[in-house]
């Protein structure tokens, strides 16, 4: 493990005794949190997308505004449901944001995770044959990755009074190398592989799409593995990155305890999209426990980064708590230095 950042579900909405966190409050909340960890030298902060949810759905606005008040984070998602996107103006914002942030952009995109409405893309003005549209995603993701290469879409028109000329004009702004922080969030082995066939960098995701009874770092690392040897049979230059995300809550204080102290539950089994798949459960312990714990979980070791699970409606100081105990107490023993 290199490096470690933050994955914010984002979400906002009544907090129970009567108390409400807007929106508003909670993209604010988020540029603070942003800038005391970049203070202390975390590495990234990324969010979770989902549309006609309390929660982030349009993040690319949210990240142009923490590059432009940090230094040194990576900004990015996990993940950009590939879906409801139109492909070009996704390579356009994304070409932006990594500009204004001196190409610290971690964009990670995907299918999509199951959503709280039916089809939620139809909506959008996007259609598949494919239930749950698969295949919508992969070829949205197909120009995506054309745009944001430079290749030329659309026809010049020689008559324009905007410049003319004749040929094909990409869209702008481009962005060189964005390609390179472009990361697909896999569940399955196969979709792994997939994403090392065609060179984008890998997040795993906090489930597998498999149960035959092994542990879930096990089959995550074992997922990590196959995408590294799909990568390098496909002839790419340069070694790509991964990472895994995981609940970490290091017990230092009595309100630690409180929040957390019986949190140490297991991997679990459940159902996603038809099948059985496997999560993995949550790390609650004094920093010395949880060093040797996370030293024994396989997709962790595997992984260059890991991205800690935040309950950021709790608050900018006590997320900011929470990471830095993590900073201060465990990450140096797992490997990491501070992102100076």
């Amino acid at each position: 493990m290199q490096r470690f950042g933050t994955l914010s579900f984002g979400h906002y909405g009544p907090l129970g005794g009567g108390r409400q966190l807007s929106a508003g409050d909670s993209m604010l909340q988020a540029i603070d949190l942003a800038q005391g960890m970049d203070d202390l030298g975390v590495n990234g902060v990324s969010f979770r997308v989902h549309h006609f949810a309390r929660q982030q759905s349009s993040p690319l606005p949210l990240l142009a505004a923490i590059a432009a008040k940090t230094e040194r984070i990576e900004v990015g998602t996990g993940v950009i449901d590939m879906r409801y996107e139109n492909p070009l103006y996704l390579a356009e914002e994304a070409a932006s944001v990594d500009l204004i942030s001196g190409g610290r952009l971690a964009l990670g995109v995907s299918r999509g995770s199951p959503e709280s409405v039916v089809r939620g893309y139809e909506t959008f003005g996007y259609t598949d044959d494919d239930p749950r549209g698969t295949n919508l995603a992969r070829e949205h993701f197909d120009l995506f990755l054309r745009a944001i290469d430079g290749e030329g879409l659309a026809e010049r028109d020689p008559h324009s009074p905007f410049g003319g000329g004749t040929g094909m004009q990409r869209v702008e702004p481009h962005s060189p190398g964005l390609r390179s922080r472009v990361w697909w969030g896999a569940g399955s082995r196969e979709t792994a592989e997939w994403a090392g066939r065609i060179g984008v960098n890998l997040m795993s995701s906090t489930l597998v799409t498999e149960a035959d009874g092994r542990p879930f770092d096990i089959l995550q690392a074992e997922q990590i593995d196959r995408f590294r040897s799909a990568w390098r049979d496909a002839g790419h230059a340069g070694t790509p990155r991964v990472s895994v995300s995981r609940s970490i809550f290091p017990l230092i204080t009595d309100e630690d305890r409180l929040y957390f102290g019986h949190s140490q539950e297991g991997d679990g089994i459940g159902y996603i999209d038809g099948g059985r798949a496997t999560f993995g459960k949550t790390y609650a312990a004094e920093p010395d426990a949880l060093v040797e714990q996370l030293r024994q979980d396989a997709a962790v070791m595997s992984a260059d980064t890991l991205m800690l699970t935040i309950p950021s409606q709790l608050g900018v100081a006590f997320n900011l708590r929470v990471v830095e105990a993590f900073a201060r107490h465990v990450a140096p023993a797992l490997g990491w230095q501070p992102n100076r």
